[in-house]
């Protein structure tokens, strides 16, 4: 794919329906900027907002990715396919970010049962020095998960683990 190609077509579209970028980047919910970064073709907007632009242009999705029109229509099968495969990864990011989201909450309440008793003194005697050796190491086990769900080695793993299972 072609990104200075399909930028300056994305710039062809919005001027034949008379927009700025500020305009369109309002109707699609992202900044002027990022607009401006899909045009010169130095990034490429999300699947959803992909298949959203080709509706608003209405272009085939196809088109969009060419940066070129095409005189054949995209088959009605394979754009529900590609939106039933945009609803997945949206439903994927979501269920991730709860995840993520849970993860930093324990992350924070570890760290304050930590820091109330090593404020109160009470972290290095008895019992309350495994509760705060034990918020410690939550802590850190959360911080190595964060890193790993915000890397590309998290989909290594899932697929590690579904070999595993005996599910892939």
């Amino acid at each position: 794919m072609d990104l200075k190609k399909t930028g300056g077509f994305f710039k062809e579209l919005r001027g034949e329906k008379g927009l700025t970028q500020e305009q369109l980047a309002e109707h699609f919910g992202v900044s002027g900027r990022t607009v401006s970064r899909w045009e010169t073709g130095s990034n490429m907007p999300d699947l959803d907002v992909l298949i959203e632009m080709a509706d608003f242009y209405e272009v085939d999705l196809r088109e969009l990715l060419d940066g070129e029109r095409k005189s054949e229509r995209m088959n009605k099968e394979l754009e529900d396919t590609v939106l039933k495969v945009a609803d997945y990864s949206n439903d994927e990011k979501l269920r991730i970010m709860r995840k993520m989201h849970i993860m930093c909450w324990l992350g924070v309440v570890g760290f304050i049962a930590f820091m109330v008793l090593d404020v109160m003194g009470l972290a290095d005697s008895g019992v309350t020095e495994d509760i705060a050796s034990f918020c410690l190491g939550l802590d850190f086990g959360i911080l190595l998960l964060s890193v790993l769900y915000t890397s590309r080695h998290m989909s290594r793993i899932r697929a590690f683990k579904k070999k595993l299972l005996g599910r892939g």
